[in-house]
C-alpha cells in the first residue's frame, strides 16, 4: 500500500512541496469550502510558519511529496494527501505517528462536509465530541471536533 513512502519531518526547503500538496488536496476533498487565503498567502504561511515553527511532517514518495501532517502538541492540526496518495494507507501512518508522539491522546477539527474525513478518523478510534456553526474558524464553514483518547 504506502511501501516505498517515507514519513520524515519537513524542512525549510520542504515548505514549497508541502504547500502545494495542502492546496492540492483541499480543493479536491474541500471544493464547496471557500479558501480564506490565496495559494500565495498560504505558500508563505507555510514557508514562514508551519514549517519553521510547527512540528511538521511528510509523506515522501519517489522524492516527491505526496502528503502532510503538522501536530501542535496534542492538536492533529492538519493531515493532507495529495488526492492520486489517497486511499493507499499513509494517512494510516500520519495517524499511528501522530497517536505515537501524543499517546495520551489527540484533538482535531474537520469541516462538517467533508465526510470521508469523518469516516477515515472515526475508523482511527476518534469520536466527535463538538458541532459549531463555523463562526470560530476563517472560512465560516461548520466544522466538528473529534477527540482521540488511548
Amino acid at each position: 500500500m504506502s511501501g516505498g513512502v517515507v514519513l520524515r519531518r519537513a524542512g525549510g526547503p520542504d515548505a514549497g512541496a508541502v504547500a502545494d500538496v495542502w492546496l492540492r488536496s483541499y480543493g479536491a476533498a474541500l471544493p464547496t469550502v471557500v479558501r480564506a487565503h490565496s495559494d500565495d498567502e498560504v505558500r508563505a504561511y507555510f514557508r514562514v510558519v508551519v514549517v519553521p515553527e510547527r512540528e511538521t511532517w511528510l509523506a515522501e514518495a519517489d522524492g516527491r511529496v505526496v502528503g502532510v501532517m503538522v501536530l501542535a502538541e496534542d492538536v492533529l492540526s492538519q493531515l493532507y494527501l495529495d488526492p492520486a496518495w489517497r486511499g493507499r494507507g499513509v494517512g494510516d501512518r500520519f495517524v499511528a505517528l501522530a497517536k505515537e508522539r501524543s499517546p495520551r491522546g489527540l484533538t482535531l477539527w474537520t469541516f462538517q462536509v467533508n465526510k470521508p474525513a469523518h469516516r477515515f478518523y472515526e475508523r482511527h478510534g476518534f469520536v466527535a465530541v463538538e458541532s459549531t456553526d463555523g463562526s470560530g474558524n476563517e472560512e465560516r464553514e461548520p466544522d466538528v471536533r473529534y477527540v482521540w483518547q488511548p
